[in-house]
């Protein structure tokens, strides 16, 4: 074969170079597994929707120990489509942000290079990171209240558009669990009233780190308030604005929140709405005491078990069983006046022994509004202890014997602690309704307040015998007394009920006012007594002859409790009332 000519050599030699007719590739594309790779901290950027916005608690322990040991654990990483940069999928904003920290500090290059475990990113993968983050905080720092809620709602916005629709709470709950972070309808609805009602309002105290239980407190408060805010406005001018007015008063309160306080919110906002409809204060938060009371009982039901115990509940051994108590969710009542001494109650003095007063740090005391958020083990052993009337004795083996005999026969297992704080044993209704007979709120344990209830449920009994307008309020003995004598020559001959009622309720408050003189006939009283509490005998019914009401009767044990725990206070005892714990 002839040679080319040279020529045609230095042609081809000086011809230009291939050139690609497809797109040029800049980057090899993402991993399609799980993928272990060595980053720089220029190619990593933190998740920019990090629920954490604040500083971490443990920052400084972290970057001590990523100092000393370096990255132990490095995050995972991932990458959106069309960004240059890696994220962090689940959790380590933290750790990234040490890390710059240290390699402006040292230029150690093991704070500047990081094995990461590369994962891809999915077609849920804002979902995924969202979620991841949350729960990783959670492990490794802990997010405030207010971050969890935010975050939640997040992934809320996330969940909608990826269904388009709107979800339940239940549901998102549903989808936050099934997606690795657990949370409970319940508590989305607190972290919902946080965000709408309470963030605008007191921004600095939530991202502070306002907890759990004040928050609920101040939702649960603001639920109330708004019900008693609607009776009130009721038929008022138009432009009333619970919400507006519940933010302005609790904006006042924004600071430091260690030095928050929901009581003192609480009363400014009785304060203010008591002005607002010119109402007395007292009778205001009366009221909201009762709703809160009610509101608990209906809508939360504590679920928890107390092994008895056969030391008295004031020792060091009933403090340990008592700390195993979980906080009460409900307002705690004895089951009956014989259950208080039933056989698996715990020894005990026989005389009711009051419970300790709190000692808790200025800004952290409990309120009677929201006493079921913060209870210690000794207040609940005293709380406990307080039911026992008559103490009954009892042993492990009389235990072990009533817990087989219940297993075998289906009952429930005879245990006191346990019902004592969570059972209603009565249930009156009124101006200021009954849930527990012997409980006395601390919000309640003074004279002026005693001698209020107390006239009103005396009014409420004598009602039952048309006689509430004998019943007359005043400032002194018991709080009440009874006017004017029955029978007068104008009048026909009262009938037993009415003779009955008046008879005993004057026997109540007469000797607590000695210049008093009613006109009230009480030697009667003694026949009559027996069949106004149980009942006409079979051979004298008729039908003038009535017992008091099942109401009745709870509203009279209620009146006697009352006027015990005022004479009490008025013969100079300073002591708080038998049962009643500082909230």
């Amino acid at each position: 074969m002839p040679e080319p000519p040279q020529s045609d050599l230095a042609e081809k030699l000086l011809a230009p170079a291939f050139t690609r007719s497809g797109e040029e590739v800049r980057a090899l594309p993402d991993p399609i597994a799980d993928t272990p790779m060595v980053v720089t901290l220029e190619q990593l950027q933190p998740y920019s929707l990090d629920p954490r916005v604040t500083r971490n608690p443990r920052y400084d322990d972290i970057k001590s120990s990523i100092r000393e040991r370096g990255l132990d654990a490095p995050p995972a990483i991932t990458r959106r489509p069309g960004e240059s940069k890696y994220t962090i999928r689940n959790g380590g904003n933290t750790r990234l942000a040490i890390l710059h920290e240290l390699w402006t500090e040292t230029h150690d290059e093991r704070f500047f290079r990081i094995a990461c475990l590369f994962r891809p990113w999915s077609a849920r993968g804002e979902i995924v990171a969202l979620t991841g983050h949350l729960a990783e905080n959670e492990l490794r720092g802990g997010l405030s209240f207010i971050e969890r809620a935010l975050g939640v709602e997040k992934a809320r916005e996330f969940y909608e558009a990826e269904s388009g629709g709107s979800l339940t709470q239940t549901e998102l709950a549903r989808r936050l669990t099934s997606d690795g972070y657990p949370v409970t309808q319940s508590h989305i609805s607190r972290m919902q009233d946080a965000v709408r009602y309470l963030l605008p309002a007191i921004p600095s105290v939530l991202y502070g780190g306002l907890g759990k239980p004040q928050i609920e407190r101040l939702t649960a408060l603001r639920k109330i308030a708004a019900r008693i805010w609607e009776q009130h406005a009721h038929g008022r001018t138009a432009g009333m604005d619970f919400t507006a007015h519940f933010q302005e008063v609790l904006s006042l309160f924004d600071g430091d929140p260690n030095t928050f306080n929901v009581q003192r919110v609480q009363d400014e906002l009785i304060g203010q709405m008591a002005q607002l409809f010119e109402t007395d204060y007292d009778a205001l938060a009366l009221e909201l005491i009762d709703a809160d009371a009610r509101h608990r009982a209906l809508t939360q039901e504590p679920t928890f078990h107390v092994k008895p115990e056969s030391e008295p509940p004031n020792t060091e051994s009933a403090r340990s069983s008592a700390s195993q108590i979980p906080a009460i969710t409900s307002t705690p009542t004895p089951q009956s006046a014989v259950s208080v001494a039933g056989p698996a109650a715990a020894c005990g003095p026989h005389r009711l022994q009051p419970p300790q007063r709190s000692t808790s740090p200025p800004g952290k005391e409990a309120t009677p509004f929201a006493k079921h958020t913060e209870r210690s083990a000794e207040t609940m052993a005293a709380r406990v202890q307080s039911h026992i009337v008559s103490p009954a004795q009892s042993t492990e083996r009389l235990q072990a014997i009533q817990r087989t005999i219940a297993e075998a026969t289906g009952d429930p297992v005879p245990d006191f602690p346990s019902n004592v704080v969570r059972a209603i044993p009565v249930q009156a209704g009124g101006l200021h309704p009954i849930s527990d007979v012997w409980y006395i709120e601390s919000a309640l344990d003074s004279a002026d307040r005693l001698r209020v209830l107390i006239a009103q449920l005396a009014r409420e009994i004598a009602q039952e015998a048309g006689l509430a307008e004998r019943i007359e309020s005043i400032e002194a003995g018991v709080g009440f007394l009874c006017t004017r004598s029955l029978g007068t020559p104008s009048q026909s001959p009262p009938s037993f009920i009415e003779r009955a009622v008046l008879g005993l309720l004057n026997a109540l408050s007469a000797p607590f006012i000695p210049s008093h003189r009613s006109g009230i006939d009480g030697v009667r009283l003694a026949d009559d007594i027996g069949g106004l509490l149980q009942g006409p005998l079979p051979t004298k019914r008729g039908a003038s002859a009535r017992r008091l009401s099942d109401a009745g009767i709870v509203k009279l044990f209620r009146l006697i409790r009352l006027a015990r725990r005022l004479v009490d206070l008025e013969s100079g005892d300073s002591l708080p009332p038998d049962g009643a714990a500082d909230r």
